[in-house]
């Protein structure tokens, strides 16, 4: 049994013990905890063509929410109160963090992270090369490839509980146009372009109109599809209303490489989002 099976064993015990037992092995969940930061162990992690879910690893979270105690928390002029400190960052980390940034304890920052004015919570997992651009937001246990671009505003919703589920998981060299909202464990395929406020929920329709008729699904949108807001009817007893969905309109190109503009995927298709 590997050092991590074997923590991964005494988590999952941990986690059945009441917080005032468990806290008496505080060190054993501390040890986890700092594995995430140090980006050596993670929540999900790909899987083929699937990702895995690492549950041990969100029930480490978990319990280390519930035997740590708030307290205050000095940084600059600023004080906080709280059970997570914020994550520290070294020069030789090769990431850069512009105040007033905030990235928790127990996320990861790979080298060449961008973090604008920004929050990335517990859990999270940015991969090298990412923007988290200004007020965007990475909720807990969110997985975030390596040169994907989160633009200004743009919501990744967090996903803890039940230790089962699916976090959200963008992939490698995916765009977010400004105030996209991705939550609810959706998958972002890699390289796919998301256009300015694109909501996708799990139960969001997600609709393919590039062929002859429109193809449906759900919580997933494929690898380099280009995606923009939508909305379609539907009949009520007080009358007919567009709810909203997600319209797949293309691809990108083949010459179109991963450091594109939103504007330059968009443009092709004859759409200002």
């Amino acid at each position: 049994m590997t050092h991590v099976h074997a923590l991964a064993a005494e988590i999952e015990r941990l986690f059945d013990l009441p917080a005032e037992q468990a806290a008496a092995e505080a060190a054993t969940v501390e040890r986890a905890i700092a594995m995430l930061d140090r980006g050596e162990i993670r929540v999900a992690e790909p899987d083929g063509d699937d990702w895995r879910v690492n549950e041990w690893v969100k029930k480490a979270i978990l319990v280390y929410f519930r035997i740590t105690v708030s307290a205050p928390i000095e940084i600059g002029p600023f004080t906080y109160f709280d059970k997570v400190p914020l994550r520290s960052v070294r020069p030789e980390d090769g990431v850069r963090v512009v105040p007033p940034a905030v990235a928790r304890y127990g996320s990861y920052l790979a080298p060449g992270v961008v973090t604008m004015p920004s929050y990335v919570n517990i859990g999270a997992w940015v991969g090298p090369g990412t923007m988290v651009d200004t007020w965007a937001t990475v909720g807990s246990c969110a997985q975030i490839g390596a040169d994907v671009h989160l633009s200004g505003g743009v919501g990744i919703g967090g996903v803890l509980e039940p230790p089962q589920a699916s976090p959200v998981v963008i992939e490698d060299g995916a765009f977010l146009g400004s105030r996209a909202i991705v939550v609810e464990g959706v998958r972002i395929g890699a390289e796919a372009v998301l256009g300015a406020n694109v909501v996708i929920t799990a139960s969001t329709p997600i609709i393919d109109v590039t062929g002859p008729a429109p193809v449906e699904s759900r919580g997933y949108v494929p690898p380099r599809s280009v995606v923009v807001p939508g909305t379609r009817e539907k009949a009520f007893p007080a009358g007919s209303f567009h709810l909203p969905c997600a319209l797949i309109i293309g691809q990108r190109t083949a010459s179109t490489d991963r450091k594109t503009t939103l504007n330059d995927a968009l443009r092709s298709y004859g759409v200002a989002v």
